[in-house]
């Protein structure tokens, strides 16, 4: 839980509906992160929530 920005996987506007994303487990640089819990945060307008995820390898 260092603050780094590990990866940005969506920064566009998009039409409303059911999105799906898959994460790779890669930084920007595309090496791969190691196992532990990583926060993520959705944006939607005025809507922004941030959650926990566990990666296990």
């Amino acid at each position: 839980m260092l603050g780094n920005s590990i990866n940005q996987l969506v920064n566009e506007v998009q039409n409303s509906g059911y999105k799906s994303i898959q994460w790779n487990a890669t930084n920007n640089q595309g090496e791969p992160v190691s196992a532990g819990v990583y926060l993520y945060k959705i944006q939607a307008g005025d809507f922004v929530d941030t959650k926990k995820m566990i990666l296990l390898k």
